[in-house]
């Protein structure tokens, strides 16, 4: 199926052609707008103003490459409880801290499970919820001075990251501390 090119398409394309061959000068810059459809001039002296801020000497400083030392990248660490007992898993956790601390690490995931599958729930002599890892790990590292004296924060973790079976704990900067 062949179609006819009406009369104004044709006049569009000369028009494109038109200005195609002649392309408005250097020292005229138009800029169109849209809404309106006028097209308006730049000023005499913005071109000025844009000319002398490219000839400047003084330059805008590049934030990409000012002052980098204060910039803390994150490094994150994992450790997985499972199948630890409170003892094992308190003293893997303050040497897991420890050691991260001393390497600079911003996050650590401790998983430790939901403790659905826990031993400890069938005793009756025991805390159901302090003889879970999820609890007693927390209330643990909350307990020991010399841990929290390295931590900023802890906080629930992410689904992805192991859900309601895990949290975060977040490390302060080993150098900012004395």
């Amino acid at each position: 199926m062949i179609k006819k090119i009406s009369d104004k398409d044709k006049q569009d394309w000369e028009s494109f052609l038109q200005n195609k061959k002649n392309p408005p000068t250097k020292d005229i810059i138009k800029k169109k707008n849209i809404n309106n459809k006028k097209i308006i001039e730049i000023s005499d002296k913005d071109k000025k103003d844009w000319e002398n801020f490219l000839n400047d000497k003084e330059k805008i400083p590049n934030k990409d490459f000012v002052n980098k030392n204060n910039i803390r990248f994150e490094k994150i660490k994992k450790i997985d409880l499972h199948g630890y007992t409170i003892a094992e898993a308190n003293k893997a956790v303050e040497q897991f801290i420890e050691k991260c601390f001393d390497e600079n690490v911003t996050k650590i995931i401790v998983i430790t499970g939901k403790g659905l599958r826990s031993k400890n729930v069938e005793n009756p002599y025991l805390s159901k919820d302090l003889s879970i890892l999820k609890y007693s790990v927390p209330e643990f590292i909350e307990s020991n001075i010399s841990l929290t004296k390295k931590i900023i924060e802890t906080t629930d973790a992410k689904i992805e990251d192991g859900g309601s079976g895990a949290f975060y704990i977040y490390l302060k900067n080993k150098s900012k501390i004395k």
